[in-house]
């Protein structure tokens, strides 16, 4: 099939055909409105950046032990570009993969992937349950004590922090902005 750009349905559907768990689709849902924010504020396309993550844990449910490695070939059975197809592989770098990130949408996807469940996870105890009224003090709070939310990467974190050249409370700030985009979908 040759490569054609996928649309916001096609990469829900996708999504959907091969994730079940609730929480998952709601992980792709945050990480795709922090991806949209993130193109918006740095004159990317926003569409292109919120389908990549909206997509970006394809395999996870299905393939865990093989988690950015079989979403390359799934991918590819429905044409999607390279491009596309290498941004989601570079998010599992060191981890599952030795695809670097390189490109700017390929470090955002690294970076907040692991974020978006650290700003979840700090929703979830505050007394509205919602990112609406939350600030980065919030966030760096809980950064600090390891035994929070401890399947957040907080050296993935920091390492995509600084690959983008940014200070944790501004990665914060525009992780938690961008959810707030998608609050609604996501529950919080």
């Amino acid at each position: 099939m040759p490569p054609h750009t996928p649309t916001r349905d096609e990469a829900l559907a996708l999504l959907k055909e091969y994730n079940t768990n609730e929480a998952l689709i709601k992980h792709a849902l945050a990480v795709e409105g922090v991806m949209r924010y993130m193109a918006a504020k740095r004159g990317e396309d926003p569409e292109k950046w919120g389908i990549i993550g909206l997509i970006h844990d394809l395999d996870y449910e299905k393939f865990p032990e093989q988690h950015c490695i079989k979403t390359r070939e799934i991918l590819q059975q429905h044409g999607w570009p390279e491009e596309y197809i290498r941004a989601v592989e570079s998010h599992g770098w060191e981890i599952q993969n030795q695809v670097e990130p390189q490109t700017d949408i390929e470090k955002v996807l690294y970076t907040i992937d692991e974020l978006t469940g650290l700003v979840t996870a700090c929703a979830l105890v505050r007394p509205s349950r919602s990112v609406m009224d939350m600030k980065a003090k919030s966030v760096r709070n809980k950064w600090k004590q390891k035994s929070f939310a401890a399947g957040a990467n907080r050296e993935i974190i920091a390492k995509g922090a600084d690959m983008l050249g940014m200070e944790l409370d501004d990665l914060f700030t525009d992780v938690i902005m961008g959810m707030r985009e998608v609050h609604e979908q996501i529950g919080l």
